[in-house]
């Protein structure tokens, strides 16, 4: 039954965000550049990790060339990021561990995507779904926000959220239900004060929590 209704919210949203995508800016061919925008945007939106990553690209080419770089070098082009010294470390660091432990290739197993500094769970979620194309729902904050409102999950930490959404939805749509669940909740389902008369599911969502 519950499965029912997560496919009936999923074909809804989809609908009306058929164009939903990630809107991160990266090389589809450079797993490496989709990497270092995730890593990037944690606590950031992604307008403003777009805005820096063309430049950061362009000094920095490829991934042996953030290994040879030293953090210093790389937190100008990432100043006006939050945390931005630290991920300017990490993404040192990540380069370093790739080009040492992986040849200089990105990982496609997500255990080992986790144990490169800067990538958490969700981050490798984002990265083997879009990069490689393998089934993964990441979880940030408006695909909990969502699934929790819709009423397909009580949990609040992210993995438990992944978990009860991977049982729910057939695999090969996992990805496409992460990137219509973050355009709902930026441009609908807000945090504070979500727009439900402008809502596809509005009138069958349970508004858990509103």
């Amino acid at each position: 039954m519950l499965a029912a209704k997560a496919l009936y919210f999923l074909d809804s949203i989809s609908a009306y965000f058929p164009d939903a995508k990630i809107e991160l800016c990266f090389n589809p061919k450079d797993p490496w550049q989709l990497l270092v925008a995730v890593c990037l945007s944690a606590q950031t939106t992604d307008k403003a990790v777009n805005k820096v990553t063309p430049a950061l690209f362009e000094a920095y080419p490829s991934v042996q060339k953030f290994a040879l770089a030293t953090p210093e070098q790389i937190e100008p082009y990432v100043k006006t990021l939050g945390f931005f010294r630290n991920k300017a470390k990490n993404l040192v660091l990540a380069a370093r561990k790739i080009t040492q432990d992986f040849g200089g290739k990105i990982p496609k197993e997500r255990a080992l995507l986790e144990t490169i500094p800067g990538v958490g769970p969700k981050s490798a979620a984002v990265i083997i779904a879009n990069a490689f194309g393998m089934p993964a729902i990441a979880v940030d904050t408006h695909v909990g926000r969502v699934a929790r409102r819709l009423g397909l999950t009580k949990n609040q930490d992210p993995s438990k959220v992944e978990a009860d959404l991977t049982k729910l939805f057939p695999k090969e749509r996992l990805l496409e239900a992460h990137h219509v669940f973050i355009f709902h909740g930026r441009r609908i389902c807000h945090a504070r004060k979500p727009n439900c008369p402008e809502c596809p599911v509005n009138k069958k969502c349970p508004k858990i929590g509103v």
